[in-house]
């Protein structure tokens, strides 16, 4: 039986699951204060979160300047994986970032996260540098991917 998957805006309520999953799938987690300032102080910033049922299962933000969306973080709970639910975020934060007048989107992935390269890859994501030694935690490099031009996007599957 299919999963009935429901996208909203992240809110404060949502930190504790949120905060869940980013400590279960990050070396360097972001802080309760980091999400805090991302949802009430930045004013770039859009952050959405997938619910099934009444359950966060996964979360996705981005920042938005210009005609610049620049995701800021993608994660699906472990026990979800495996379910399209990362690609279904990343489909709907192209869409936010469409509507809301982006018309390239652009993001950092380590070099070590095949899973994520391919997901992005598949999404029209193409590898256009190197960040060296981006990650603090590890000295790993950062591959940053840009899918420009991200336009037409308005519902549904890419």
């Amino acid at each position: 039986m299919p999963m009935e998957l429901t996208f909203t805006e992240m809110s404060c309520d949502h930190l504790d699951e949120v905060l869940a999953i980013e400590q279960v799938s990050f070396t360097t987690p972001w802080s309760r204060h980091a999400f805090t300032y991302e949802l009430l102080q930045n004013e770039f910033a859009v952050y959405i979160v997938v619910l099934a049922g009444q359950k966060v299962v996964g979360y996705a933000g981005m920042w938005l300047v210009l005609d610049e969306a620049h995701v800021t973080n993608v994660a699906v709970h472990p026990q979800y994986r495996r379910r399209h639910i990362g690609r279904k975020l990343m489909q709907e934060l192209m869409r936010r970032a469409v509507t809301l007048g982006a018309s390239r989107m652009t993001l950092e992935v380590r070099t070590s996260n095949y899973v994520a390269r391919h997901l992005y890859a598949s999404l029209g994501f193409v590898e256009r540098g190197r960040r060296r030694g981006y990650y603090t935690d590890t000295n790993e490099d950062a591959v940053i991917m840009w899918k420009d031009p991200l336009g037409g996007f308005t519902g549904g599957e890419y």
